[in-house]
Order: structure tokens, then sequence, then C-alpha cells
């Protein structure tokens, strides 16, 4: 019984074993297709939305700042990121229809990656959101806001 009982748990740490670096390999590739897609042509442009004429990036997806985030820094840490990701680039943002190119620049994030800023406000993307235009992180936690085309956080509701 007890040769049953190890045979029984060595399977089942076997198992998880397996299963945790197979989970491990999707999320390496998962993360390396993401960082693939940001290396591609990054741009930041501008759409009608509820808010008025917010940012988003070149397939439509809304773009939001965190209001802790000074002089261009990121207070996001990883598990922030998990929910809000980075606007990730490894070349220049471009300035799409409505954005202004003085307030894109990038800085380097502590994992050496090069977040998207505008107007000094370091971009992110969230995870609520299904498909483009979608605008659920908007007010989120009275810290995430949608960014307006001159670079400042919209604060206010729906119109």
């Amino acid at each position: 019984m007890r040769t049953q009982f190890v045979m029984f748990a060595i399977a089942a740490v076997s198992s998880a074993a397996l299963t945790l670096s197979a989970c491990d390999g999707n999320s390496s590739e998962k993360k390396n297709d993401s960082e693939r897609k940001s290396a591609a042509s990054i741009s930041v442009r501008v759409a009608d939305s509820e808010y008025g004429r917010i940012l988003v990036d070149q397939s439509g997806r809304t773009l939001y700042a965190f209001g802790k985030d000074k002089a261009g820094a990121s207070e996001c840490d990883v598990s922030c990121i998990a929910v809000w990701p980075a606007l990730t680039t490894s070349s220049a943002a471009k300035a799409g229809v409505g954005a202004q190119k003085v307030l894109l620049a990038e800085r380097q994030r502590a994992t050496g990656v090069s977040q998207v800023m505008y107007n000094e406000w370091p971009l992110y993307y969230y995870a609520g959101d299904a498909v483009a235009g979608d605008t659920n992180g908007q007010g989120v936690d009275g810290e995430w806001f949608v960014v307006s085309a001159d670079g400042k956080l919209l604060e206010m509701q729906a119109s």
C-alpha cells in the first residue's frame, strides 16, 4: 500500500513538473511573440471615443496612462503589468493621424524593453479591453485614464 502511494506521488509530481514546464514554454513563446509584434512598426494615433478624441495604437486599441507615473518614470510593477501591459517597441514609435510627433518618446523600463510615452506619460493597454475601441480601463482605481490627443489624462466620465 505504501509503495503504491509513493508511486502515485512520484507520478503526480512528475506530471505537475511537465505541465509547469510546458506552461513556462508557452509563456515564453507568447512573450517572444508579443515582443516580435512590438518590434514591428508601432504607431500612436487619435480616435473618437465616448470620452472624446483619445490615443489608440495602430490597431485601434485604447491606450491608458497611470496617474502614479511621474516625470516619464513608470510606477507599474510586475503585478501591475500583468493587468496593464506596457506599449513597448524596439524602434521609435510613429505618430499616426491626430497624434503629435513632438509628444512621442520612448523610455527604457527596468526590464530592458522600451516603453512608448506620450507627453511624458508611459502608455499601457488594459487587459479588460477585448476589442479595438473598448475603454473598460477608464477610471479604474481612480488612477488609470485614457489619454487625449494633447497628452492630458481624461479624468472625466463619459458624456
